[in-house]
């Protein structure tokens, strides 16, 4: 918890843009034991300062779609470590540091925006897992200077979902 409390957030706040800081971030955790509760008051006071609003969030189970993390975050990390080839520990953490540290925001936007596209995608099939992974051309969208932050999703799968939900 300390680590989660003090680490984290000394990296979050040096590499998060100054000028976004009044949009809540969430920090997600996978289910495992030794996590905190998203609602624990010490993380809480600690994740409000200095104008920030972080928060956790658990991953959802059996949906690896819908997991940030798995969908590719561990996945960038991972091939950057795999680099060291760290054969102790200590080189180990080292390596998984230091990959963290070199993971470009271009990378991260990458994985974040197959995640809107997957959740795009779970909506129009109400809510199931039936559909293909969507390619929007990422790598020729950013050479061609294109390639947004965000998508945009059209209103009648978000309509259509609540229709079902009902």
């Amino acid at each position: 918890k300390p680590h989660l409390t003090d680490e984290n957030k000394k990296a979050i706040r040096a590499k998060w843009p100054r000028y976004d800081t009044i949009k809540t971030i969430f920090i997600q955790q996978d289910n495992a034991k030794p996590h905190i509760d998203p609602m624990d008051a010490e993380f809480i006071e600690a994740a409000s300062q200095d104008g920030f609003d972080i928060r956790l969030s658990f991953q959802p189970p059996n949906s690896p779609d819908m997991n940030v993390l798995d969908l590719g975050f561990f996945r960038a990390i991972q091939s950057l470590q795999y680099q060291e080839a760290p054969t102790t520990i200590d080189k180990l953490v080292h390596a998984v540091e230091k990959s963290f540290d070199e993971l470009s925001s271009e990378n991260l936007n990458n994985v974040f925006l197959t995640l809107q596209s997957c959740m795009i995608e779970v909506m129009k099939v109400y809510g199931g897992n039936n559909y293909k992974l969507p390619h929007i051309g990422k790598n020729r969208l950013m050479r061609d200077g294109n390639l947004p932050s965000q998508l945009q999703c059209e209103r009648e799968p978000v309509d259509n979902m609540l229709l079902h939900l009902q």
